[in-house]
């Protein structure tokens, strides 16, 4: 079973943990991660894209000139997508472009990128986060004494303090482990677990 060490905000050694080995070392089955990253993403566009078609647009709709005998190309309605100022042919309209792959397969990807991340040392684990107060300047501190840069900070539950003091810090971001996913996982170069979110992990991917 993987064992880390277990650090204080001073990255002092305070003890170690074993981390459960159905989630810190299962096959690196890449192609699951890049699924759900790609629908995580596509879940998150707006799809509010929109155009107007030859009927949506203004104009009149009498023939602009007879069919034969001028030379032109035919024409019937100031509205042809081939005007200036026409409809568009198939252009694009709102739509929801989100999808959801399979709960196991969700599942198996964030294992997949925490073992990653395990196995590639960019994993830490804190006993605790406490800060004094809600100041960003004790926040940044914090980040110099363990040395970090980019990183996604997962805590148990709701910490107002921790939250409101790194809000303003580039590269940094407070997830609760409810809502850890794939895409913050592969996004951010660090990874930093409360030490209390390696037992609500064993409760929602080992169910």
């Amino acid at each position: 079973m993987p064992v880390i060490d277990v650090y204080n905000l001073k990255k002092e050694k305070v003890g170690q943990v074993e981390l459960p080995e159905e989630i810190f070392n299962v096959p690196l089955r890449t192609h699951l991660v890049h699924e759900v990253v790609v629908a995580q993403l596509a879940s998150r566009r707006a799809g509010s894209a929109s155009t107007k078609e030859r009927s949506d647009v203004r104009g009149s709709t009498r023939k602009l000139y007879r069919q034969k005998g001028t030379g032109r190309a035919r024409a019937g309605s100031r509205r042809n997508p081939l005007w200036r100022g026409g409809g568009t042919i198939f252009g694009p309209h709102p739509r929801d472009f989100s999808y959801q792959p399979p709960k196991k397969v969700r599942r198996t990807a964030l294992k997949v990128a925490l073992t990653a991340k395990y196995q590639d040392n960019e994993l830490m684990v804190l006993d605790a986060f406490d800060l004094p107060e809600i100041k960003t300047k004790h926040f940044v501190q914090v980040l110099q004494d363990l040395g970090l840069g980019r990183a996604l900070i997962v805590t148990p539950a709701s910490d107002e303090t921790l939250e409101k003091s790194a809000r303003n810090v580039p590269g940094i971001k407070i997830l609760r482990s409810a809502g850890l996913n794939v895409y913050d996982v592969v996004k951010y170069p660090q990874l930093v677990l409360l030490q209390p979110c390696l037992e609500q992990l064993k409760e929602r991917l080992l169910k």
